[in-house]
Order: structure tokens, then sequence, then C-alpha cells
């Protein structure tokens, strides 16, 4: 897996290049792109935080923006513009950018969104390899098993279960016992929560 860093596209050369050592004297590891088309290439494996020109050949920063959301890729983006009003910084944070900085920026206040951004995107992480961990738990569950699981996120109690199932109430409790061991679960409000965060419920 690619390591976090923060992915500079701006077709300006001095630009990128001041942006990209401004975050190596605070040891933030970035890569350089000359147009929105060179990132885009690449995009899919990309891990960290975006800071992009608005203004730019070919693709701009907004349908870089719209491009990434219809690719899923939901890296956290910092959108900087030399043009910047406050119509294209509404229409930037609705598209779901991150941050807005008209250039020239202040070098503190770019560094501290940038580290915010990395901290989203490392958050983002760990809650995507959680959902991923939980639906592999899930998957590992016989087919008796989800009816079971099925029956307790609706709420039914053993007896109800069983009887829906046609099977004896104390086999269901078996059938529980497995399920939250499978998942990793002490309680049943635990996995519940886990049953949310898949989007079982």
């Amino acid at each position: 897996m690619s390591e976090l860093k923060a992915h500079i596209i701006d077709d300006d050369d001095a630009t990128r290049d001041a942006l990209g050592f401004l975050l190596s004297t605070v040891d933030i590891e970035f890569s350089l792109y000359a147009s929105a088309m060179d990132f885009l290439t690449v995009a899919r494996d990309a891990r960290g935080c975006v800071i992009t020109d608005i203004r730019m050949p070919e693709i701009d920063g907004m349908q870089m923006v719209q491009r990434l959301k219809s690719m899923g890729v939901a890296l956290p983006i910092i959108v900087m513009t030399g043009h910047g009003d406050i119509a294209m910084a509404v229409e930037a944070m609705k598209a779901g950018v991150m941050d807005f900085f008209e250039k020239p920026f202040d070098d503190e206040a770019i560094i501290t969104a940038v580290r915010r951004a990395m901290e989203q995107s490392f958050e983002g992480e760990s809650r995507e390899s959680e959902r991923t961990e939980i639906a592999a738990r899930v998957d590992s569950l016989s087919g008796r098993e989800r009816e079971v699981l099925s029956g307790l996120l609706a709420g039914k109690a053993n007896k109800v279960i069983a009887h829906d199932l046609d099977i004896s109430p104390r086999t269901v409790e078996i059938y529980r016992a497995n399920v939250m061991t499978k998942m990793h679960a002490n309680s049943l409000s635990e996995l519940v929560r886990m049953a949310l965060r898949i989007g079982a419920v």
C-alpha cells in the first residue's frame, strides 16, 4: 500500500515546487503533478490528501473534484486559487472540498490544513478498515447463523427466532453463541453497532 502523502496539483511550476518545499520543512511527504490528468491516472491508489489549484488547463480543480467523487476516491481536498471569490469558495465547499485558500496563502495556515487533512484521511482509512473487517466476519457466518443474526438485529427473542426458523430455542442459543464468537462481539448492543457500521440493520 502506498504511503500517506500530500498530492500537490498545480500547472504553475514555481507554486508547485514552493509548496512541496514548504511541506518538506515539516516532514510531510508529498508528490507533485503538473495537471489534474496526471493525478487522475494514479488517484485510485493515492493515500493522504489532495492540494489542487482551481484554474488549470484541460481539467480544472473543480472538474477534478467531481471526477474523483465519481471514481469513488474520497481523499480530503484542499483547493487553492489566485482568482478566489466567495461564490467559488461556496461551490468548492458544496462539492465536498475540505478547505479553501486564496494565493498567496499563509504558510502556517496551509501546513495546519494539510495536517488536519492527513488526520482525517487516516481516520477515514481506519473506519474503512474496520468496516472491511466486520464484513469479513459476517461472511464467515453459516447460512443458519446469518438467519439467527437477522433475527437478533430485528430485536426478536430466542423463542421467536426458534419459531420462525422451525428449530429449538436451545439450538438458537448455540447459533447465537457462534455468531457472538465469530463476530467478536461481547454483547448484543456491540453486535448491533457492528451491523450498523456496515449497513446491515
